[in-house]
């Protein structure tokens, strides 16, 4: 007996010794993060020059537009249209839309403006195990549903819907999107 429990602490041991030689030795990273890529792109991507700021005017046009894409579908939106700097112009919260999504219409519509790109560009990223996004802003929308809006080559503002899926908020957004040539 005493030689079986000998054997089987020895085994244990054995086997302890060779887990922690295997743990420590680890693959490097593929991509090591703190150094730069093999290959730097030429050009900046969402590289937009900003406008002249979207009127108060245009703005309630777009949200009307969003808002009547989602009536037609019986979709409750919060609707937001901002400036190139993010900060809000026009906004309507159609009835019984969800109040949570009051605030994430809003950086929905701030984060494609200061950012220049789809909503749905950081939600794609997200989604792929990019976690750093977070990180950005404290105010970043990783949803789909917000729409930068570029007239004549130029960013002039962002319009943000959130109320429904990402994909009901973005088909919202596009409606008013689509008014802006």
């Amino acid at each position: 007996m005493k030689k079986f429990v000998t054997t089987s602490l020895l085994a244990c041991a054995v086997a302890a010794l060779a887990a922690q030689a295997s743990a420590q030795q680890t693959p490097p990273p593929a991509n090591d993060p703190s150094k730069p890529p093999a290959s730097v792109p030429e050009q900046m991507p969402f590289d937009i020059p900003y406008g002249m700021s979207i009127s108060t005017e245009q703005a309630r046009q777009l949200v009307d537009a969003a808002a009547a894409e989602a009536k037609k579908h019986n979709w409750k939106m919060n609707i937001a249209v901002v400036d190139t700097n993010g900060e809000l112009i026009a906004f309507e919260r159609m009835q019984d839309a969800q109040v949570a999504s009051v605030t994430i219409a809003q950086n929905k519509a701030r984060t494609a403006a200061r950012f220049r790109r789809s909503t749905r560009a950081f939600f794609a990223a997200f989604e792929t195990g990019h976690g750093y996004i977070h990180t950005l802003d404290p105010q970043l929308a990783a949803s789909p549903g917000g729409i930068p809006l570029v007239a004549g080559g130029k960013l002039i503002g962002a319009i943000g819907c959130s109320g429904g899926t990402g994909d009901q908020d973005e088909a919202s957004c596009m409606a008013g999107a689509k008014m802006i040539q």
